[in-house]
C-alpha cells in the first residue's frame, strides 16, 4: 500500500485551509453578493426619493406646469424640494455601507454547514494526535468542496412592508405613461418660468407645439417639433397648443385657422396659446428658430341613413324595418320618428272626424354592441300594436347623429304601421271600435252604438262568456261617459277593449272541440284576408296543437266509455293521425305557395272530417301511454317557454338593458331588472324538475334513461342560466339557455322513440288497436284492405291484398269513388278531391 509522506500531507492540508485560496475560488460570487447588498440597501433607504423624482418627472412630461399659474408652479416646486430633502435625509440616515465581510457571511449562510467559516477555523485540541489531525483534515476537505459550490446570493428588493400602498408602482406607471403619451421636452419648460432663464434655453427648443385631433376621430396627437412637413392635413376641431419659451416678446405667433381675433397691437403675447382649428389656414411662429405650417382642415361630414327593404310584420304583431347608416368617424345614436300620414288615410266610418292631436312616436334605433360604427346595417324591431297609429298609414323618418353632434335624415318613408292582426270577427270589431275611440273622443257615441249592435244577439257569435260579460261592462261605462269622456277614461276603455279582443282571439276555452273550431275559424279567416307567412305559420301551429288536444280528449272519452259505439259520417272512409298531419302539411304548403282557392277547399274538407272524427280505444292502450303523451306535450311546452325566455333575454341584450319582465306582465316596475328573467328561468327549472319526478316514457329502457340524462343536463344549464341572469351576464345566460334547449330537444327525441316502442309492443300484444273513424268496429283493415301499422308510421306492416281478391277489391273501390263523385248531395270540395283520385288512377 502506498503511503503519502507526512510532509506532503501537511502541505496538502495547508493548501485546503489557506483563507486566501478559498477567497480566490469564490471571488466572483462574493463580488456579486456584495453588489446585491449595495442594491438592497440603496433601494430600501432611498425608495421614497426616487418615487418622488419619477412622479415629478411624469407630471412635468405631461405639461402640468403649462396649465397652472406661476404661483402654483413655484409652490409645488417648494413642496417637492422639501419632500426631496426629507427623503434624502431619511435615506442617508437609514443607509449603511455594506462591507466585504457582510457579503462573505451572507454567501456562507446559503451553504450547508457554513463551509467558509469552517475553513478559517483552527484545530484547538489533538494537534499532536495523528488520528485527530487526519479527521480535521478530512473535515476541511469536505468544507472546501462545499465552498467551491458557492453561488451569488440574490438581493431582497421587496418593499411591500415599507410601501404598503405601492406608491412606487404608481409613480413608475405614471412615468412610463408620460414617456409614451407625453414629452420629456416639456420638462425644460420649467426653466422658462425662472427669472432670467432666457439665456439657459439656447441649447434646447425655444417653442413647442401639439396638434390634438378630436378623440372620436381616433387619430394620434402630433408633436409639431418632430414634424418636418410644412403642410399638414388634420380634422376640423383639432386643438392646437403652443408654448413659447424665453423672454416675453422674443417669439410671436399668428394664425388664421381658428377665426379668433389677432394678438394685441403691442405684440405682447402669452407664453401659452391654445385654439381650435375650424378652417384651413396658416400658423406662423416669428422669431429665432420659428416655423410656419399650412393646415388643411378635413371636414367632418354629417352621417347618412336610409331605410332598407319593406317593413315586415311578425306573427305577434311586432314590426321590423331594416336601415343602413354610415359616417366618416362613426354613428353614436339613431332615432326614427313615426307620425300619422293623414293624407294617406281612408277617412271613412270612424275615421271621418278630425283626429285628436298626437305627438309622433320616437324610437331609438339599435346600435352595434361591438365593432365599427362607421358603416353598418341593423333591423329595428318593436311592438306598436296597441298604439293608436297601428294599422294606419304613417310617415317614418330615420335620423342618425355622429360624435360631433351632426345629424342626417333619410327620405320620409310612407308605410302602413304593422300591428297585431285579429282574425276572429268579434275581436276585429272590438279593435276597430278601440281605434275609433283613440282617433277622437267624439266617436264615443258611435262606438257604443256599434257595440250594442254587435252584442244584440250573442248566441253562436260570442262563444266566450267571460268576454261577453266584460264587454257589457265596457258598454255601460262608455254609454255613461260618452258625453264627457276624459282622456284617462278613454284610455282605460281602450285598454279593456284590447284585453277583451285578446280573450276572444286567443281564448281560454276549456273545450278541446271549441279550441279546434276557433283555430279553424281563425285559419279560414286568415286565408281569406291574405295573412302573412309568419301569421299563417303561427295559426297552423295553433291548429296542430288544438287537433292534438281534441284527439287526446276523444281517446280519453273512449277509455272512460269502452262500450260506446263511435260512428263516422264518411261511410267507411278512414284516416289515421299521420294522414291528418299530412293534410295539415299539404294545407300549409298550399297557403305558402299562394294557392288560396285550393287551400280553402282543403280547409273545408278538413273541417268536415274534424266534425265527424271519432276515436275508439281498445285494451291495447293503458294509462301509461296517455301519461307518456301528456309528458311529451309538457316537455314541448317547456321548450317553447324556454325559447321565448331566450328571445326576451336576447332582446334585452340588444337594448342594453340588464333584464326584462314577463310578456303580458302588468303593473310591475322596471326595477326588477335581471330578476324578472331570472325568476322566469327558475320557474321553468322547477317545472322541468316536476316533470322529471313524474312518469316519463321508456321507464327502465335505454332510450328512457338517455332522455332522463338529457333532462338532467337541461336542468343544470337552466340553473347556470338563472345564476348568470341574476348576475347581469346576459351573453353567458344566452349560451346556457341554448344548451338547455338543445338538451330538451335531444331528450324529447329519446322519449319519442321510447314511446313509439311502447306503442308497438302494446299493439302487437293487443286484440284490438286504436282506429280513427271506423265504420266497422270489428274490422282490423283499412278501406284498402290493409292491417293498421305502427302508430308512428303511415301505412301498414303488410302488403296490399294478394291473390285473386285484389282485383275485385280494387274494382269495388273505383266503383264506390265514382258513385260518390256523382252524388250531388255531397260537398263540392269532397267531390273535387274524389275527381282528382279518379284522374290519378
Amino acid at each position: 500500500m502506498a503511503v503519502t509522506p507526512r510532509s506532503a500531507r501537511g502541505k496538502a492540508g495547508m493548501a485546503v485551509s489557506d483563507p486566501d485560496d478559498i477567497l480566490n475560488r469564490i471571488a466572483l460570487p462574493l463580488r456579486l453578493t456584495h453588489m446585491g447588498l449595495w442594491a438592497e440597501r440603496l433601494t430600501r433607504a432611498f425608495w421614497p426619493l426616487w418615487t418622488l423624482v419619477l412622479a415629478v418627472l411624469a407630471a412635468l412630461a405631461f405639461g402640468v406646469q403649462d396649465h397652472v399659474s406661476i404661483e402654483y408652479v413655484w409652490g409645488a416646486a417648494a413642496l417637492v424640494a422639501v419632500g426631496g430633502l426629507v427623503a434624502l435625509g431619511l435615506g442617508l440616515r437609514a443607509f449603511h455601507v455594506p462591507g466585504r465581510a457582510e457579503a462573505l457571511v451572507r454567501l456562507d449562510s446559503r451553504l450547508p454547514g457554513n463551509p467558509i467559516a469552517a475553513l478559517t477555523d483552527v484545530q484547538a485540541i489533538g494537534v499532536g494526535d495523528p488520528a485527530s489531525l487526519a479527521v480535521w483534515r478530512a473535515h476541511q476537505a469536505r468544507m472546501a468542496a462545499r465552498a467551491a459550490q458557492a453561488r451569488a446570493v440574490e438581493p431582497d428588493l421587496r418593499l411591500s412592508s415599507r410601501d404598503p400602498f405601492a406608491l412606487r408602482y404608481v409613480a413608475l406607471t405614471a412615468f412610463v405613461m408620460a414617456l409614451m403619451f407625453g414629452s420629456l421636452w416639456r420638462v425644460t419648460s420649467v426653466a422658462a418660468l425662472a427669472p432670467g432663464a432666457a439665456g439657459s434655453l439656447a441649447a434646447g427648443p425655444t417653442w413647442e407645439g401639439w396638434a390634438q385631433p378630436p378623440v372620436y376621430t381616433g387619430k394620434p396627437t402630433l408633436y409639431l417639433n418632430d414634424v418636418t412637413a410644412e403642410t399638414l392635413e388634420v380634422p376640423v376641431g383639432t386643438r392646437l397648443q403652443f408654448r413659447l419659451y424665453g423672454e416675453v416678446g422674443a417669439l410671436s405667433l399668428t394664425e388664421t385657422v381658428s377665426g379668433a381675433a389677432e394678438a394685441p397691437a403691442d405684440g405682447v403675447q402669452s407664453v401659452a396659446r391654445d385654439f381650435v382649428l375650424n378652417s384651413s389656414g396658416t400658423v406662423t411662429i416669428d422669431g429665432p428658430g420659428g416655423r410656419a405650417w399650412a393646415f388643411t382642415a378635413t371636414p367632418d361630414r354629417a352621417p347618412t341613413i336610409t331605410a332598407e327593404g319593406e317593413i315586415g310584420r311578425e306573427a305577434d304583431g311586432r314590426f321590423k324595418q331594416g336601415f343602413a347608416t354610415s359616417d366618416d368617424y362613426g354613428v353614436v345614436q339613431g332615432q326614427v320618428s313615426i307620425a300619422l300620414d293623414l293624407p294617406g288615410i281612408d277617412r271613412r266610418f270612424g275615421l271621418e272626424a278630425e283626429p285628436e292631436a298626437r305627438d309622433p312616436v320616437v324610437l331609438d334605433l339599435p346600435m352595434p354592441v361591438t365593432g365599427d360604427r362607421a358603416a353598418f346595417s341593423e333591423t329595428l324591431i318593436d311592438d306598436l300594436s296597441q298604439h293608436p297609429f297601428a294599422n294606419l298609414p304613417v310617415v317614418m323618418t330615420f335620423s342618425a347623429t355622429d360624435a360631433a353632434g351632426q345629424s342626417g335624415e333619410a327620405a320620409p318613408l310612407n308605410v302602413t304601421l304593422p300591428g297585431k292582426r285579429f282574425f276572429d270577427p268579434l275581436a276585429a270589431a272590438l279593435i276597430e271600435m278601440r281605434r275609433d275611440l283613440l282617433w277622437t273622443r267624439d266617436n264615443a257615441a258611435r262606438s257604443a252604438q256599434v257595440l250594442k249592435a254587435v252584442t244584440y244577439q250573442p248566441e253562436e257569435f260570442i262563444r266566450n262568456q267571460r268576454a261577453y260579460l266584460r264587454l257589457r261592462v265596457v258598454m255601460r261605462q262608455l254609454d255613461a261617459e260618452k258625453t264627457a269622456l276624459t282622456p284617462e277614461i278613454r284610455d282605460e276603455i281602450a285598454e279593456e277593449l284590447w284585453q277583451i279582443a285578446l280573450l276572444v282571439e286567443e281564448g281560454d276555452l276549456a273545450s278541446a272541440m271549441e279550441r279546434l273550431r276557433r283555430a279553424q275559424d281563425r285559419l279560414d279567416e286568415a286565408i281569406r284576408n291574405g295573412a302573412s307567412p309568419e301569421e299563417i305559420d303561427q295559426l297552423m301551429q295553433e291548429m296542430r296543437q288544438a287537433l292534438a288536444d281534441y284527439m287526446q280528449q276523444l281517446a280519453e272519452e273512449s277509455q272512460r266509455n269502452p262500450d260506446s259505439q263511435l260512428s263516422q259520417n264518411m261511410e267507411g272512409m278512414e284516416m289515421s293521425g299521420d294522414q291528418l298531419q299530412e293534410m295539415l302539411d299539404e294545407l300549409q304548403k298550399l297557403m305558402e305557395e299562394g294557392r288560396m282557392a285550393e287551400a280553402q277547399e282543403l280547409m273545408e274538407m278538413l273541417r268536415q272530417l274534424m266534425e265527424n272524427m271519432q276515436v275508439t280505444q281498445g285494451e291495447g292502450q293503458g294509462q301509461g301511454q296517455g301519461q307518456g303523451n301528456q309528458a311529451m306535450r309538457d316537455l314541448g311546452e317547456t321548450l317553447r317557454d324556454q325559447q321565448g325566455l331566450s328571445d326576451d333575454a336576447f332582446r334585452d341584450l340588444q337594448d342594453g338593458q340588464p333584464g326584462g319582465q314577463q310578456p303580458g306582465q302588468e303593473g310591475e316596475g322596471e326595477g326588477q331588472g335581471g330578476e324578472g328573467l331570472a325568476q322566469r328561468q327558475q320557474e321553468l327549472r322547477d317545472r322541468l324538475g316536476q316533470l322529471g319526478r313524474g312518469q316519463l316514457p321508456g321507464e327502465g329502457s335505454e332510450r328512457g334513461e338517455a332522455g332522463r340524462q338529457q333532462m338532467d343536463r337541461a336542468g343544470r344549464a337552466m340553473r347556470e342560466a338563472e345564476e348568470a341572469l341574476r348576475g347581469g351576464d346576459l351573453p353567458g345566460a344566452l349560451d346556457r339557455q341554448a344548451e338547455a334547449m338543445e338538451a330538451l330537444r335531444e331528450g324529447m327525441r329519446n322519449f319519442g322513440e321510447a314511446l313509439a316502442e311502447e306503442q308497438r309492443e302494446q299493439q302487437n300484444g293487443a286484440d284490438q288497436g286504436e282506429a280513427f273513424g271506423r265504420a266497422d268496429p270489428n274490422s282490423q283493415r283499412d278501406p284498402l284492405g290493409r292491417e293498421p301499422g305502427d302508430s308512428a308510421r303511415i301505412g301498414s306492416d303488410r302488403n296490399m291484398l294478394q291473390g285473386e281478391d285484389v282485383y275485385r277489391r280494387a274494382q269495388d273501390l273505383l266503383d264506390e269513388i265514382r258513385r260518390r263523385t256523382g252524388d250531388q248531395q255531397r260537398p263540392e270540395a269532397e267531390r273535387d278531391y274524389l275527381r282528382r283520385l279518379l284522374d290519378m288512377f
